[in-house]
């Protein structure tokens, strides 16, 4: 990366080291990165952040903040959905929550060529792995969580097993360069990738209120070429506010730049890199005076909401202008040309 400073206007830049130094400011001598001050840490805004770190060109903080994921995986591969304070705050074990570190590690390696520090975290990411995959539905879908009390919920969720299969891809990727064969994970991938598809009665549709649920199948790379396409069309003026992003769930007037940020992925992902340019120019000065990210602001009344300095947040507009203007060799690591898409079953 040549220069810390990307002109994303003509008129508007966005400097890198600000977004990094916010989640250096909140990591703590222990690797592990927080929301914010006083807040939460769950595993995978955690992993995210470390991902912005990357990007950024931290890579020993970065590997600090894996090291400790490493420390706190449970036995059965799994983390807690939270932690306060270095305790669990919420002992429910998260499938999505709990996989995420095989695409932190593989970002690592796509951008560092660490193949001794991906060996390194390989036990962590097959462990975590195969907790996940522990709760697959016959028909493909992830259940989401196993309980406190040690009961796995009956229930899968779209954006949750969206997520879980590009860490799936991830691992797959990990296993290979690795020379660590997992014959039972491409059948796994291939199933989930027939109920992403066509079997989304599976899934709960609660959570269809969420823009996450109508473009992470998309971010992910379940949803490719023109079923991608016809999917952003669909739902476009539902959770899109011409102007301004993305709507966190399309009933509140609340626009996100995390959710935003994401949707731009899946937009240059798909190959629809122009348009994910003009989305992010509507929320490249949602910032601060330090120029961090805001989390989040209402309309049309323009108020910022919550007021607090996210991590996470700030990682996601990292990864997307990494994918908008390539700054790391992991520029291209969501886009759907870069993959061999499994055979469906």
């Amino acid at each position: 990366m040549q220069s810390s400073v990307i002109w994303v206007r003509q008129d508007l830049s966005v400097d890198i080291d600000a977004l990094t130094r916010l989640i250096l400011a909140n990591q703590r001598d222990n690797g592990e990165i927080p929301w914010c001050e006083g807040q939460k840490t769950d595993p995978w805004d955690h992993v995210e952040s470390a991902i912005g770190l990357t990007i950024g060109g931290h890579y020993e903080a970065a590997r600090r903040a894996y090291e400790w994921m490493r420390r706190e995986q449970l036995d059965d591969g799994s983390w807690y959905a939270a932690y306060q304070d270095g305790r669990p705050e919420d002992r429910t074990r998260d499938a999505n929550l709990s996989t995420y570190i095989a695409v932190g590690v593989y970002h690592y390696y796509l951008v560092t060529g660490d193949t001794a520090f991906a060996a390194d975290m390989w036990p962590t990411v097959r462990k975590a792995m195969d907790f996940a995959l522990a709760l697959q539905m016959p028909e493909g879908p992830i259940r989401w969580a196993v309980s406190p009390e040690g009961r796995a919920d009956t229930m899968a969720l779209l954006t949750g097993s969206s997520s879980v299969y590009m860490s799936l891809k991830c691992a797959l990727q990990l296993a290979t360069l690795l020379g660590q064969d997992q014959p039972h994970w491409t059948p796994a991938l291939q199933r989930l990738q027939t109920a992403l598809r066509h079997k989304r009665h599976l899934f709960n549709m609660t959570k269809s209120r969420f823009s996450m649920d109508w473009f992470y199948p998309i971010l992910s790379g379940a949803l490719t070429g023109e079923d991608a396409r016809k999917r952003i069309d669909k739902y476009w003026k539902k959770f899109v506010v011409e102007g301004q992003g993305v709507r966190c769930v399309y009933d509140e007037p609340w626009v996100t730049v995390a959710e935003t940020c994401e949707f731009i992925l899946a937009l240059v992902a798909m190959g629809n890199e122009e348009q994910a340019r003009i989305v992010f120019s509507w929320i490249s000065s949602k910032r601060f005076d330090d120029d961090t990210y805001w989390c989040g602001f209402t309309f049309p009344d323009m108020v910022i909401w919550p007021e607090d300095k996210i991590t996470w947040t700030n990682a996601v507009v990292l990864m997307a202008l990494d994918a908008l203007y390539h700054l790391t060799p992991a520029s291209q690591m969501f886009n759907h040309a870069s993959w061999d898409e499994p055979v469906s079953d």
